[in-house]
């Protein structure tokens, strides 16, 4: 006699993890020098320039893997790049607030939390570079956050992607089947170091259209 049907078992799971910037959240950096920094980056090309120079720098890696915090960071970019530490204040310090839920997204993950209760077969994640202050600001406004099984903020465990110890820190403390998990991230780094460890990847590029793009592959690739 067959078994009678039950929850999906670990290894039918399909796990889905979301980055948060650009993913999830809307992350436009050169429209923040713009607005507080306009001095300095007089035009469109000039702001994505600065916004390169801020937050590509190592300095603000070391801010998103929690071996700087505010203060610091702000006053090392400050002194490299001639800029004032005020302005730079008004930047940064409140990027948190300023993170807006992309709607497209949200739907998508709202669709997955709606297939999880009805189905059982999906989990859904985060993996995400996100200072600790702002980790804490997002999870303070969202409440659609509490829809996540569970994830992995930069900012909390010391790790940055494409760092492959942090997409195995968050495989070992959800036990992740790299074979049954989606990645969603706007960085093709981000998205070959996941493959590498044997996940399937989707590079998002724009959100736009990212809904049906991962529901097409979750029905191709995983059978959903």
């Amino acid at each position: 006699m067959n078994p009678i049907p039950t929850a999906a078992s670990p290894a039918s799971h399909v796990n889905v993890v979301f980055d948060f910037g650009a993913v999830l959240f809307t992350w436009q950096p050169h429209t923040l020098v713009q607005q507080h920094l306009g001095a300095h980056a007089p035009d469109v090309q000039s702001a994505h320039d600065l916004g390169r120079a801020i937050f590509g720098h190592e300095d603000w890696h070391r801010f998103d893997g929690g071996l700087l915090d505010l203060h610091e960071v702000a006053g090392r970019t400050a002194q490299r790049l001639g800029l004032p530490l005020d302005g730079l204040h008004q930047l940064l310090d409140p990027i948190g607030e300023r993170l807006s839920p992309i709607a497209e997204s949200v739907a998508l993950l709202d669709s997955l939390r709606e297939r999880r209760e009805q189905q059982g077969d999906v989990r859904l994640y985060y993996l995400s570079n996100m200072p600790e202050p702002f980790a804490r600001v997002l999870e303070q406004r969202h409440d659609f956050l509490g829809w996540f099984d569970g994830g992995v903020f930069s900012g909390d465990v010391q790790l940055c992607k494409p760092d492959p110890r942090i997409y195995t820190k968050l495989a070992e403390r959800h036990q992740l089947d790299p074979a049954r998990t989606l990645f969603i991230d706007d960085l093709p780094g981000n998205v070959e170091a996941a493959e590498a460890l044997g996940w399937h990847g989707e590079h998002c590029a724009t959100p736009d259209g990212l809904h049906q793009r991962v529901w097409t592959r979750l029905q191709s690739q995983f059978g959903l």
